[in-house]
């Protein structure tokens, strides 16, 4: 088994935590998680990731305060225009996963826009999953099934999810001391490796993601079966 995960997926959370203990106003930690986020898409590719998830805007964080919110969409949008060539440049294919119908049409353009500048690309798989809950997620999938009137089966639901184009995680990380994932990828995190690192999301440098990996490597997975069927002795108690 390889020691580097194919497919990492994040959840970052500690920005506005970061901010309050600076004494600045939230969104300064959102703009300095988008350049923690650039730093951790170009050190996964180097390490090579094929694909790389992350938990950007959850369907609850709407309950957050208005201003909050506010900051967030116009730093999506600037984000885009600057990180999308760079992105295109360096080979990154970008998805957005998520319900769309809630943002505004400055927004969903950015998205689109941001996809097909990036859809030819053939290097790291980058997803940003934006308005996007493990539950909505299963919801839309069977709706979408029964809809069609196809039977709703385990392999029928998980080619309707939103991430069927990629495998499913093989680690999931979550900054900022929780522990917990907080309606994400609950389907697909089902056979997950599991971290969870103390620092900000804003802190989650180099050093850090390697430690993340390091811990990786020392995993046994097995999916259910034993040791001995894998062909590897059984750990001592």
């Amino acid at each position: 088994m390889s020691t580097i995960p194919h497919h990492i997926a994040i959840v970052m959370d500690g920005n506005g935590r970061w901010a309050t203990q600076r004494y600045l106003p939230r969104v300064a930690g959102h703009k300095k998680g988008v350049s923690a986020l650039r730093a951790c898409v170009r050190q996964c590719g180097e390490r090579g990731v094929k694909v790389l998830t992350v938990f950007a805007f959850s369907s609850e964080n709407w309950n957050r305060p208005p201003e909050e919110i506010s900051g967030l969409m116009e730093l999506l949008v600037f984000a885009l225009a600057r990180e999308v060539p760079q992105l295109q440049a360096e080979g990154v294919r970008v998805h957005f996963i998520g319900d769309r119908a809630g943002l505004s049409d400055k927004v969903r353009a950015g998205l689109v826009q941001g996809e097909a500048a990036t859809a030819g690309n053939t290097g790291l798989v980058f997803n940003i999953c934006f308005n996007y809950g493990g539950r909505w997620d299963i919801t839309q999938a069977a709706a979408g099934l029964a809809a069609r009137g196809e039977p709703i089966t385990e392999s029928s639901l998980a080619s309707a999810l939103a991430l069927a184009h990629v495998p499913d995680p093989d680690l999931v990380i979550r900054t900022g001391g929780e522990r917990r994932l907080s309606n994400f990828l609950l389907w697909q995190a089902a056979y997950s490796e599991l971290y969870f690192s103390d620092k900000l999301w804003p802190e989650f440098d180099e050093a850090a993601l390697d430690q993340a990996l390091a811990d990786y490597a020392t995993r046994e997975r097995r999916f259910g079966q034993t040791p001995e069927q894998l062909g590897r002795p059984r750990k001592a108690a």
